[in-house]
């Protein structure tokens, strides 16, 4: 989910420079929901571990 968070970071940044203000509005905004969504579940996770001192199911 960060990966996809990173890529549509990048292209936000190059839709930016060459001039298309409304794709790279939505793209960085569609990056930080995506950024938001990573760190909810990473701190869910960290939690999860924490609390039962094993590790959370991998999602493979």
């Amino acid at each position: 989910m960060l990966r996809w968070a990173l890529i549509f970071l990048v292209f936000a940044l190059i839709a930016a420079v060459l001039g298309f203000g409304g794709i790279a509005g939505d793209a960085a905004y569609i990056a930080r929901i995506l950024f938001l969504v990573f760190i909810v579940v990473f701190l869910a996770g960290l939690l999860y571990s924490l609390f039962t001192g094993k590790k959370p199911p991998s999602p493979l």
